[in-house]
């Protein structure tokens, strides 16, 4: 039988009842998140450099590099799971890189023991191509107008005036931010499984 699990794993968790107008300040609730995601990025992109010619030489990924790489992404979607990308819970995300098991949202991804060294020239742009374009979609520009933070919008307008957050829309809002993340965990060289066309897992 074959498994159809991805290495890949977000879960993030309805906290209820979520405030029904605290989503209006968390822009500027989460600005020192931003701040220190800004510099982390400059470190992330430093190490995704290393990686790749540490894969394409070796077809290792230095496993203190990885575990840094899936910090920051981890550390992104909890702050995406507070804020705009989900509006999910209250509960403020805490400042780590570590997994947080009394936090509602949290990114795993497995360590692959061995990577492919061709597949490091080329995923990452060319056999990302489709997923790009769906990403693009999903996540929008840098005024972040794309379908996640529309629905986020949506159900925090419905939020505001009834008191609860739509189950069906959260769940795709998930579904779409899990699919947003399997991509990003792909192109930044941490698996060479192909991330598959499903919001589920």
């Amino acid at each position: 039988m074959v498994n159809q699990s991805y290495p890949v794993t977000l879960k993030g968790e309805l906290t209820i009842p979520p405030s029904r107008g605290l989503w209006l300040i968390k822009w500027l609730l989460v600005i020192p998140h931003y701040v220190v995601l800004f510099f982390l990025y400059i470190a992330f992109a430093v190490v995704w450099i290393i990686a790749f010619f540490a894969i394409l030489f070796t077809g290792k990924y230095p496993r203190e590099l990885f575990d840094f790489n899936a910090g920051v992404l981890r550390w992104t979607w909890r702050v995406g799971f507070y804020s705009y990308q989900a509006l999910g819970t209250d509960k403020y995300p805490p400042f780590s890189l570590q997994s947080d098991p009394d936090y509602p949202a949290d990114l795993t991804i497995t360590y692959p023991e061995k990577l492919s060294r061709g597949l490091v020239l080329v995923k990452w742009w060319l056999l990302a191509i489709p997923h790009w374009i769906i990403v693009a979609i999903l996540v929008g520009g840098s005024e972040h107008t794309g379908l996640i933070t529309i629905l986020t919008i949506i159900s925090a307008i419905v939020l505001l005036f009834t008191g609860k957050y739509p189950d069906d829309i959260f769940k795709v809002i998930i579904g779409l931010d899990r699919w947003s993340y399997r991509v990003f965990a792909y192109v930044s060289l941490m698996t060479d499984e192909y991330p598959p066309f499903r919001l589920d897992d």
